[in-house]
C-alpha cells in the first residue's frame, strides 16, 4: 500500500512545517493563508495564527504543545486534542508537511 504525504499520521513526535506554496498574512492577530496550488484562502483565529507562526520553521508537535500551554490558559489534554485537530485540518488542505522520524 502506497501512502502519500497527505496520509501521514500526526503524533506528538511528528515534525510539522508550513509548505512553501502558500502566502500568509496577519490580520489583527488572526491569520489568512492562501494555498497557491488551490487558490483557496484559509483563516485561523489568534491561537491558530500563533501555531502557524511557530511552524514556519520545523517544530515537533510536542514543542508546539508545550509553547501553547505555557502561553495560554488551557488544559494540556484539551490543547493536545485541539492542536492535533488543527494540524490534521492544515494537512488535509495541503498547507503543512508532516514528517515522522522512525527510531533506529
Amino acid at each position: 500500500m502506497n501512502l502519500s504525504k497527505m496520509d501521514c499520521e500526526i503524533s506528538e513526535f511528528s515534525t510539522v512545517v508550513t509548505v512553501s506554496d502558500q502566502v500568509s498574512s496577519d490580520l489583527g492577530g488572526e491569520a489568512v493563508i492562501l494555498n497557491m496550488k488551490t487558490g483557496i484562502y484559509h483563516g485561523l483565529n489568534e491561537v491558530g495564527a500563533k501555531i502557524w507562526d511557530l511552524i514556519e520553521q520545523p517544530k515537533t508537535v510536542k514543542e508546539i504543545h508545550n509553547l501553547i500551554v505555557e502561553e495560554y490558559e488551557v488544559e494540556p489534554e484539551v490543547c493536545k486534542n485541539d492542536l492535533l485537530s488543527l494540524l490534521k485540518n492544515l494537512q488535509s488542505v495541503g498547507l503543512i508537511e508532516v514528517k515522522n522520524e522512525t527510531a533506529a
